[in-house]
């Protein structure tokens, strides 16, 4: 168990240092920081979206944003799409699975405002779906997924794409550029 224990914390790690190494990532997450900092500004906000374990990050980056994160400040408007369970499974029920996003996003979504699209593998169906409800609205989308993008890497304006394929070492680093974009 031990080692098993080590080995899992030495993986992480690795994973932290290829993001750290890799410069091009490491510029697009300042991009987006200032991105972010420019849609506050100009009294925008921000939305997030995802399934499961990418469900909780999006919450809780959310909640940094609109709470308080390192300093008092005013709240900033963040979002985690999936919280109003009972629009959530309305709209499953009513059109589909694939439109809980996209219908939320067309409902609050307005043009400068940024959605966090959040997916490992990049190829879930409802993150897709609001992407596309995204750029019709004229909002900014962030895409933060696993080493290959999976379909959301040509979907998104900003790829985050975590140098992994292991499902909690992606979420780990998603967790960890969330954090840097919070204290920005």
């Amino acid at each position: 168990m031990k080692t098993q224990i080590e080995t899992i914390i030495s993986d992480s790690i690795a994973v932290k240092q290829r993001l750290l190494e890799d410069e091009a990532l490491v510029g697009r997450l300042q991009e987006v920081a200032e991105a972010c900092i420019a849609c506050f500004k100009a009294d925008g906000k921000l939305l997030f979206c995802g399934n499961g374990g990418s469900a909780a990050d999006a919450q809780h980056l959310s909640a940094e944003l609109s709470g308080r994160f390192y300093k008092d400040r005013a709240p900033l408007f963040a979002e985690a799409l999936h919280v109003n369970t009972s629009f959530l499974t309305a709209v499953a029920n009513d059109y589909s699975y694939d439109e809980v996003y996209a219908r939320m996003v067309r409902a609050a979504g307005r043009p400068g405002d940024v959605l966090f699209a959040i997916s490992t593998s990049g190829n879930s169906g409802n993150i897709l779906r609001a992407v596309e409800a995204a750029k019709a609205q004229g909002m900014l989308v962030v895409g933060m997924t696993g080493e290959s993008g999976g379909k959301m890497r040509e979907a998104c304006d900003y790829l985050l794409n975590v140098p992994s394929t292991v499902t909690p070492r992606i979420q780990e680093s998603h967790i960890l550029m969330g954090h840097i974009l919070c204290e920005s």
